[in-house]
């Protein structure tokens, strides 16, 4: 079984990911999309949303971050593709998946999926870019309405060469309501020889047996369920118990206590609340403190707030 962290775009930092591979359970992460437009993106661009480059292509845990690439273009996803590669990423990921409007109107994510014979050229270029033992791996929807093509699609990207395929199980006009709808998975598996991952609606160990099963493949991707959860991997792995509370608190410390000032400071305070978001699905007491979380703007008051609700959850 090999369980990657999902790219999720506004949360999923590399911060977050030095912090979930820290717990462990993950074999690999990806990193939050570069938008490729029309031309070759410098090397700040990828260093500043995959630090990890410099070290290696790996977090601190020795976990894998393999760069994300979005876009329209063969030939600029291609270029920037193998600048990616030279600069330490190990492979490529394409994301043919996102929901967002302000990406879909621009050509880019899910609304590709719409067009069969573009992903088989991206992924074509992509390929023929990239040396052949780096991983070009793809991201899907089942589709973008309906899912009329999702067979054709998967079929296209494995025949330009992807090496992988990860495919979150609905569609993007379903967006993120249940069910996932794992048995497509499993249905593109019969059609296409590349490893296939299975990615949407696992919160728990058992829905993640059950996805496995329904989908019949081994591999899965954790997303909002290891924000949920933030030992879920692990859980699915080797059996662990939740985490407690206090631990979940310290975890959120460590994002607090990071050097930032200014309007980093506002950033990083906002994604612990977007956090926030996805531990109160888990944790009744995440509930209650994002009350008065929610209302402080300065990365020092949300420390003290994490610190004081600490010593009051221990012993």
């Amino acid at each position: 079984m090999q369980i990657v962290l999902a790219p999720m775009e506004g949360v999923v930092d590399h911060l977050m990911r030095d912090m979930l591979t820290r717990i462990g359970g993950f074999d690999l992460c990806i990193t939050e999309f570069v938008r490729v437009v029309d031309q070759r993106l410098p090397a700040r661009v990828f260093r500043r949303l995959c630090p990890e480059l410099a070290h290696g292509g790996k977090t601190a845990a020795g976990v894998p971050v393999r760069v994300q690439l979005l876009g329209q273009e063969p030939h600029w996803l291609a270029e920037n593709a193998a600048k990616a590669v030279q600069l330490g990423s190990p492979g490529i990921d394409l994301n043919f998946g996102c929901p967002a409007k302000t990406v879909n109107k621009s050509r880019g994510g899910a609304v590709l999926l719409k067009e069969t014979e573009r992903l088989y050229q991206i992924v074509k270029a992509v390929r023929q870019a990239v040396p052949a033992e780096q991983p070009v791996s793809v991201k899907i929807r089942l589709g973008y309405d309906d899912t009329s093509l999702t067979l054709d699609n998967a079929s296209a990207i494995a025949e330009a060469g992807a090496s992988v395929l990860t495919v979150h199980a609905r569609t993007k006009s379903d967006g993120y309501r249940p069910p996932a709808y794992w048995p497509w998975i499993a249905r593109i598996r019969e059609r296409i020889a590349i490893p296939v991952i299975a990615n949407g609606e696992i919160w728990t160990p058992a829905q993640a047996a059950q996805c496995r099963q329904e989908a019949n493949t081994p591999d899965i991707m954790l997303g909002r369920g290891a924000l949920a959860l933030p030992n879920l991997a692990q859980c699915i792995r080797s059996d662990q118990q939740a985490m407690p509370w206090p631990e979940v608190l310290q975890l959120l410390m460590r994002y607090s206590e990071f050097e930032i000032t200014g309007d980093k400071g506002k950033y990083y305070s906002n994604r612990i609340k977007q956090w926030f978001s996805y531990l109160k699905l888990q944790y009744p007491e995440a509930v209650v403190l994002f009350q008065q979380l929610r209302v402080l703007k300065r990365n020092d008051d949300i420390l003290v707030l994490l610190q004081q609700k600490l010593h009051d959850s221990l012993p």
